[in-house]
């Protein structure tokens, strides 16, 4: 293959993997190519800079103030609402609509007042621009009613803030020999993908950590009483162990990944 087009196909990869994993960093990776000439020394190192200079100020200064025209607002944090990992936040994947903002906002100061200031730690949410843009891995995060919120662990009793994986998913909370394993049902009729984020944990950590049952069962409570939430996704057997008999608690299909190591809450 000539050199000008494994050059082309290098930038084409590199286009669409930034536009996947954030949605305006291959348009801001095109810029940063067009903006040095070809004759000009060093290019390579100036171009990666003013990507990341472009790449940057878009993110934290011009997104968030032109979401809003598409519906979507940049989560608010505060001290009980917390990125898992800044990854979310510098990949433009902190994105809802104003009412789930304010609804998740509530949550968590309501969950850190009752438990001594335990975060929520939200996983992906939305891309900040367009309908029906998808959100990879997931199926449905793309028109601002989505967000996924991390299970709740403790250390010897006590509700701690970490997690058992970098990303926040992959590390699941496995049916016992007495619960209903919808994992299992789902990889016998072929959806091979079930189990899928177990690729995505970018590292095991904190194994010291369990799974707070008394915890996530008390988020999960607090999510189900917002008016504004119309469904949460739940693995089936966490469903029982949670005791959840709300009917706004469903099962998402065989066709998505399994929910036992997050929670999926969306907007009605």
């Amino acid at each position: 293959m000539p050199k000008n087009s494994m050059k082309f196909l290098l930038h084409l990869i590199i286009f669409v993997l930034l536009t996947i994993i954030t949605q305006i960093g291959g348009m801001i990776y095109l810029i940063s190519i067009l903006a040095i000439r070809k004759t000009t020394e060093k290019r390579g190192l100036k171009r990666f800079g003013i990507f990341v200079l472009l790449y940057l100020i878009a993110t934290y200064l011009i997104v968030p103030n032109i979401a809003p025209i598409f519906g979507r607002e940049k989560i608010k944090e505060t001290e009980s609402l917390k990125a898992h990992s800044i990854f979310y936040t510098l990949a433009n994947r902190n994105y809802v609509r104003p009412e789930l903002n304010k609804s998740i906002e509530r949550i968590s100061a309501e969950f850190s007042n009752r438990n001594n200031g335990i975060k929520m730690l939200y996983l992906d949410a939305n891309f900040p621009f367009i309908d029906k843009f998808p959100l990879l891995p997931h199926l449905s995060h793309n028109d601002g009613k989505k967000i996924d919120i991390a299970l709740i662990y403790e250390t010897n009793g006590n509700l701690t803030n970490k997690k058992r994986s970098i990303s926040g998913y992959g590390v699941f909370e496995n049916p016992t020999q007495n619960e209903f394993d919808q994992t299992t049902v789902c990889k016998e009729k072929g959806f091979w993908q079930y189990d899928f984020p177990k690729y995505l944990t970018l590292g095991k950590i904190n194994k010291d950590i369990e799974f707070s049952k008394r915890g996530t069962r008390e988020l999960t409570n607090l999510i189900l009483i917002q008016s504004e939430i119309g469904k949460i996704f739940i693995e089936p057997h966490l469903k029982t162990r949670l005791d959840l008999s709300n009917e706004k608690v469903r099962f998402h299909g065989c066709q998505a990944v399994r929910h036992d190591d997050h929670i999926h809450i969306q907007l009605k």
